[in-house]
């Protein structure tokens, strides 16, 4: 009301009135055709079908189509200005959206008071005072950045082999050229919590996604950001449809200057059921890096997979098992593509990130809360870094990157208060991540597995790490209910 000017407000307020009337009047009208006897149920039947049909109409345009992505934010999100983005959203979707949200995140996990809680945060922080210069990787100061986000890419499916085959041979093969995070963990189980985790350093939820809470993802810091504010051109894409979750609001609202996915391409082969598969994204982003790289302005450049994504519809049949038929696809296809910067000139000032979303229940057997079900490859490689190729063994997740990527091109990351420098060696060195209502911590010397619904730590948990749990998790809904 207070951004409604007075005259506007009683025009509209006719209108409204004068609408009403008119749809009253039509629908005088209409009753009067029919002469109010009851139908005969033969007669009845096929009215009553139209009248399911066009109710079932009226939930599809409700919902926002046919598509994976239903109507959110993000469908009216379209410029990195946020003034535009939040010019175009609707107003009253915002106001009723407000009332019905009452949820008191900092309630929802009181392990400790909350002087206690920060005391025990202050020790486990990423941006705590007084850590260490971190090891340099670089040999030039702020080189090109490509980020290839990795859906489903678990170390257990990496790892595999078929009759003596290995699935990701490709990515094998990068391990052992580059550096490789061999005790490297995803934050969740879900894409959309990934991406954050990644991206903004921020860890995942148990029972909600950040990402979805426009209203409070858009304070999340982010790499782009800061990479934005150092002269970075910022640019992400994917196949798919970024409405999807809320991604285009969550990737506008945290400094990705230009998003591209599945509206803006016109390939000549069909999309899968998630969008353009692995094969041609790749080759049009590897395309895009050459050329980006060539304009001379440095830049940052994420990609996100999607052919290792149930229901796993892709152009290949190598394996039987259609989870690794797609996995083998995906890998061949991020293969080419760095084969293809490899043979440029833009290697030469490239650091490139290959990192998974989160990783699968592969095998079955794996229970949920494992270890193990979270552990996730990452690799970094290309022309800019000036390490040979290494393992790195510190324990680390995937909220630890921004910090890690950020102090290695020298950008400060003060704002990015979970995020560890895995090469700072004053910072403690752990993995945490999140399931349906729980946590698991894990470092080099044990772990720690807890169930918020039964309140009980797995046994064999160290009580050290289920403290470090508690607090990272209850840290988090804090920090929610704050934004």
């Amino acid at each position: 009301m207070a951004s409604v000017d007075f005259w506007l407000g009683v025009r509209q307020t006719l209108l409204f009135a004068l609408y009403a009337a008119a749809m009253g009047w039509v629908y005088s009208r209409v009753v009067r055709l029919f002469d109010g006897e009851p139908l005969p149920w033969r007669a009845a039947l096929p009215w009553s079908a139209g009248v399911l049909l066009l109710a079932g109409l009226d939930f599809l345009a409700i919902r926002g189509g046919l598509g994976a992505s239903v109507a959110n934010v993000s469908k009216v999100c379209f410029s990195s200005e946020m003034l535009l983005n939040h010019a175009a959203i609707n107003p009253v979707f915002s106001f009723l959206s407000t009332l019905g949200e009452q949820t008191d995140y900092a309630a929802e996990y009181p392990f400790f008071d909350e002087r206690t809680r920060a005391q025990k945060f202050d020790a486990v922080r990423g941006n705590r005072p007084g850590t260490q210069p971190a090891e340099r990787l670089l040999r030039t100061a702020r080189p090109n950045v490509a980020v290839i986000i990795l859906e489903s890419f678990g170390r257990t499916v990496m790892d595999a082999e078929t009759e003596g085959e290995p699935v990701m041979p490709c990515m094998q093969r990068l391990k052992e050229q580059g550096v490789w995070f061999e005790n490297f963990f995803a934050n969740s189980f879900r894409t959309d919590r990934g991406e954050v985790a990644i991206l903004s350093g921020f860890p995942a939820q148990t029972r909600i996604s950040v990402m979805k809470l426009p209203g409070k993802s858009r304070s999340l810091p982010s790499m782009a950001r800061s990479l934005g504010r150092e002269g970075y051109r910022t640019r992400f894409v994917y196949g798919g449809d970024l409405n999807f979750t809320d991604q285009a609001s969550y990737m506008y609202a945290t400094g990705w200057q230009q998003l591209f996915w599945q509206k803006d391409f016109d390939f000549d082969t069909p999309p899968a059921d998630w969008g353009y598969d692995d094969r041609v994204m790749c080759k049009w982003f590897g395309e895009q890096v050459v050329r980006w790289s060539a304009e001379g302005e440095p830049f940052l450049a994420g990609l996100l997979t999607l052919s290792s994504h149930p229901p796993f519809d892709v152009p290949y049949a190598k394996f039987g098992d259609r989870m690794f038929n797609a996995t083998a696809f995906a890998d061949e296809c991020v293969g080419r593509m760095i084969e293809r910067w490899k043979a440029s000139p833009a290697w030469d000032d490239l650091l490139v990130v290959l990192v998974a979303d989160h990783s699968v229940a592969y095998p079955p057997s794996l229970a949920y809360n494992e270890p193990l079900r979270h552990r996730i490859p990452m690799i970094w490689t290309g022309g800019a870094l000036a390490t040979p190729p290494r393992t790195v063994e510190e324990y680390a997740s995937q909220i630890d990157l921004c910090a890690t990527l950020l102090g290695q091109l020298g950008v400060p990351h003060d704002d990015f208060d979970y995020s560890k420098d895995i090469f700072d060696p004053a910072l403690p060195k752990f993995a945490y991540y999140t399931f349906n209502d729980g946590f698991g911590v894990v470092d080099a010397s044990g772990r720690a597995l807890y169930d918020a619904a039964t309140g009980q730590a797995a046994p064999g948990s160290d009580p050290r790490l289920e403290e470090t749990g508690r607090t990272l998790l209850q840290t988090t809904y804090v920090d929610i209910g704050r934004r």
